[in-house]
Formats: structure tokens, C-alpha cells, sequence
């Protein structure tokens, strides 16, 4: 049961949580019009890159899980761009809410649930990742960033 509390998307949607209540404390700033239209821009992308991202587990049929051990090491897809786009996403997600919901209180939100899933799942996942595929992960590692 816990490790299907202990997910990221379980964290990110505390984060969302939090900063809708934030956002709800404080009167509007205003952060304006382009603020609105990037962070909707944001918030898609994040969708987006969530989707492609798990296509990508689906089609080489391995666990999308973070506490389970992968069968396959992915590399290609967006995942020749980001070793974590998943949670680039999650991020993107965070961040067009917060600026779609004015919510400037909640600005510290991101970093630290940035800092969380680094902490809680990339770091554990890179462990089990490089202990399964020594060689590749390590040529997957010198070429691709964690992030961006």
C-alpha cells in the first residue's frame, strides 16, 4: 500500500494542493495576461511530455513504477533529451499552475518539490538503474542530463 502512496504523482498533486490554497489566501497580484497564456502553455506541455514519456515505458513494456526494478533501460524518445522526463513534466506542470493561478506564495512550491522527487525517487532510480545496466546507464548518463 505504500508504495503506491509513496508516487510521484501522489506528491505532485500535494504540491498542487498546496498551492491552490496558497493561491486562495492571497489577493490576486495580477502577474496579467502572459502570465495566464505561459502558464497554460506550461501546464500543456507538462501533459504532454507526462504522456509521450509513459508511451514510451508502455511500448518497451517495462514498469513505470518507481519502486520497481526496470527490464529495459530507455534511451530514446524524449528520453534522448531528459534522463527524468516524467518528472520534467510533473515540474512543468507545477510551475504553469502557479503562474496560472496567481499564485505567487506558492513560488517556493516548485523548487522543493523539485528537490523532493530528486531526493525520494531520481536518486533511488538512478541507484537501481545503474546497478541493472552498469554500461549502458553510464554512457546513458555522460549524454543525456537529469533534467533538461
Amino acid at each position: 500500500m505504500m508504495k503506491w502512496i509513496d508516487t510521484p504523482p501522489v506528491w505532485l498533486l500535494l504540491a498542487l494542493v498546496v498551492t491552490w490554497y496558497l493561491a486562495a489566501l492571497q489577493p490576486a497580484i495580477g502577474f496579467g495576461i502572459w502570465a495566464e497564456l505561459i502558464g497554460g502553455v506550461l501546464f500543456f506541455a507538462g501533459i504532454a511530455i507526462v504522456l509521450v514519456a509513459a508511451f514510451e515505458f508502455r511500448r518497451a513494456q517495462t514498469t513505470i513504477v518507481p519502486h520497481e526494478d526496470a527490464r529495459v533501460l530507455i534511451t530514446g524518445g524524449l528520453y534522448r533529451y531528459s534522463r527524468n522526463p516524467i518528472y520534467l513534466g510533473d515540474a512543468l506542470i507545477l510551475a504553469g499552475l502557479i503562474l496560472r493561478w496567481d499564485a505567487v506564495l506558492a513560488v517556493p512550491v516548485l523548487p522543493l518539490f523539485v528537490f523532493l522527487i530528486q531526493r525520494r525517487f531520481i536518486l533511488p532510480e538512478e541507484a537501481r538503474l545503474a546497478a541493472a545496466f552498469p554500461s549502458a546507464f553510464e554512457s546513458f548518463r555522460a549524454s543525456t542530463r537529469r533534467w533538461i
